[in-house]
């Protein structure tokens, strides 16, 4: 089994080591991949859980996420109790476990087949990612449902917002949640390109080489996935040719809103 184990422990951080060892005691013969997201960053979470999760991959693939803010209660936690533990199933039989926090599930809550809660103690440990939850994803991995408990509705997850930044990748590039298919312009479109506080004059483009060299584009980025329905999404990019649009607009952190204002409508 190929195991994607996204969470916010931090790069390098031994919670990931331990966490992997928890799982390999349930699943010997796995094979785990991490991903860090910055510190509460729900929003990384489930862009990334769906890129990997609705893209092409091993047949026997399962992502494990931990990403708790804690913040759906603000009063004092009994025990370290936290946001519930989730399963998810997708179209391409891929499962999904971990807890449902702020925007973990948004980006696959229409794609998913179902979404069920998972009963498992919600407290216990401060470390619940690696002392309570790795043995009921292994169950659940194996095939064993029997802690699967009740559906949960798209309704009653969070929509993901359509405006901000939800990855900067090695380049400098800002993957933004701004759908393509919400963008109405003619290539080569001048617009302002606002990320934050800081505003940049950006190309729009159907392909973000066709810029010259030292020129920010917004144009249809490398991700998106297929949905139910057939149809594929594909998400915009800031991408400066030649350099880094993460410095250009002063090292925004995730979640920043992005707006962009087409230069003859000013």
């Amino acid at each position: 089994m190929s195991i994607s184990l996204i969470a916010d422990y931090g790069n390098g951080d031994p919670a990931f080591i331990e966490v992997t060892q928890r799982l390999l005691k349930e699943l010997p013969s796995a094979q785990i991949n991490c991903l860090s997201v910055p510190p509460f960053c729900t929003l990384a979470t489930g862009f990334w859980i769906a890129q990997l999760g609705l893209n092409p991959g091993p047949s026997d693939r399962l992502i494990y996420h931990n990403c708790a803010p804690r913040q759906d209660n603000p009063e004092a936690r009994p025990d370290n109790e936290g946001e519930g533990l989730t399963y998810a199933e997708l179209p391409n039989g891929v499962l999904v476990v971990g807890v449902l926090a702020g925007y973990t599930l948004s980006f696959i809550k229409e794609e998913a087949l179902q979404i069920k809660t998972i009963e498992v103690s919600r407290g216990g440990s401060q470390f619940r990612s690696r002392d309570v939850f790795p043995q009921a994803a292994a169950a659940i991995a194996s095939g064993d449902y029997s802690l699967l408990g009740e559906a949960i509705a798209p309704q009653q997850i969070l929509d993901p917002p359509t405006d901000r930044i939800a990855w900067v990748d090695g380049y400098g590039n800002l993957k933004t949640t701004i759908p393509a298919s919400s963008v109405n312009l003619q290539p080569s479109t001048k617009v302002i390109v606002r990320v934050g506080d800081v505003v940049s004059d950006a190309i729009y483009s159907d392909g973000s080489f066709k810029v010259s060299e030292g020129t920010l584009a917004f144009a249809p980025g490398s991700s998106g996935w297929p949905k139910r329905d057939g149809t594929k999404v594909c998400w915009m990019e800031l991408f400066l040719r030649g350099g880094s649009a993460w410095e250009r607009f002063g090292r925004p952190k995730l979640n920043r809103v992005v707006t962009y204002t087409p230069v003859d409508s000013i």
